[in-house]
């Protein structure tokens, strides 16, 4: 059998397994399962798609069509530099994870304006205190920088909350689902921004999104607002970000970095005010990500079988 697929990622279960094997088999495609990464790139050679998070499986792939990232971003095809657009299409899994990101914002939100941290090291030192000043999500302005779909998933759950206004900045102008209160353009950034008591920022890596929150919109910002960020660490001019919260003035919640892993020395890890997760918002541990990942796959290899264009295809200039 000629046509071969290559399926590279760690966590897939059993059924998912027979799933891409049983929808292969049908369109006369053979599968090839590996999670050693120096057997997939002998397996790539001869692969015509290859579903997988490492980029460079791509680079020594010469019968290659069709590579499926299981990630939502794609900066890390950008940084390769060489994806043989020539020849082969990219796709991203955008959508899938949405659910567990929004349920993340969720939970740091509420550790942030109900003061868990600093409650934690309270019950760690043995001391009985409960006087924290603590603020909700109840009657807050929330501005979602980036409304796809990790930050529609996101205000379908915080309305629950009560707050006072849920808006949304974006290129388009659009109001996905008519979930948001009002819309702006990221042209109007600047306008918003004093009016927002929570920011939550889940925007791809582009050149227009690079330190778009800098020490002037930091400024904007009302005193003790909340920024949450877990869409990409180059949108966050960290220097700027870290005397605010040093002296109080913000509080954040940070998923993603400029440099990942965190360095060790960096100011950030001793930095008050800051909530700092390691890029885990977005895991693949939650079962319910990997199965949605695997059927968005499987909707596009159909999709591919039968010559109609992917929909989840990406363009490597736009980066995203």
């Amino acid at each position: 059998m000629d046509k071969k697929i290559l399926v590279s990622i760690e966590g897939l279960s059993q059924s998912h397994r027979e799933r891409i094997v049983s929808a292969a088999t049908k369109n006369g495609y053979e599968v090839f399962f590996s999670q050693d990464k120096a057997e997939a790139e002998a397996l790539a050679r001869d692969a015509e798609i290859i579903f997988s998070f490492l980029a460079e499986l791509s680079l020594n792939a010469p019968k290659l069509r069709w590579m499926c990232t299981p990630s939502a971003g794609i900066n890390h095809f950008v940084a390769l530099g060489n994806f043989p657009v020539d020849r082969a299409m990219l796709s991203n899994s955008s959508g899938a994870y949405g659910l567990t990101i929004a349920e993340h914002i969720v939970m740091v939100m509420l550790s942030l304006l109900r003061r868990a941290d600093d409650y934690a090291e309270i019950v760690n030192r043995r001391e009985w205190r409960r006087d924290l000043d603590i603020q909700s999500i109840y009657g807050s302005r929330i501005t979602m920088l980036g409304t796809g779909d990790i930050g529609t998933e996101a205000v379908k759950r915080l309305r629950a909350f009560g707050p006072k206004s849920i808006n949304g900045v974006n290129r388009s102008g659009r109001n996905p689902q008519d979930l948001y209160d009002k819309i702006v353009t990221i042209e109007h950034l600047d306008d918003i921004l004093p009016e927002t008591d929570i920011l939550v920022m889940s925007l791809p890596s582009t050149p227009d999104t690079h330190h778009i929150m800098n020490e002037h919109r930091f400024s904007l910002l009302p005193e003790k607002a909340v920024i949450i960020n877990v869409g990409r660490g180059n949108a966050i001019d960290e220097k700027s970000l870290l005397p605010m919260l040093q002296s109080g003035r913000l509080r954040a919640a940070l998923d993603v970095f400029e440099q990942e892993p965190l360095p060790v020395d960096s100011p950030l890890w001793d930095c008050p005010n800051l909530l700092i997760t390691p890029h885990a918002s977005g895991n693949t541990t939650l079962p319910h990500t990997l199965d949605r990942i695997v059927e968005m796959f499987l909707e596009d290899f159909e999709r591919y079988c039968t010559g109609k264009p992917l929909l989840r295809q990406v363009n490597l200039n736009r980066g995203y």
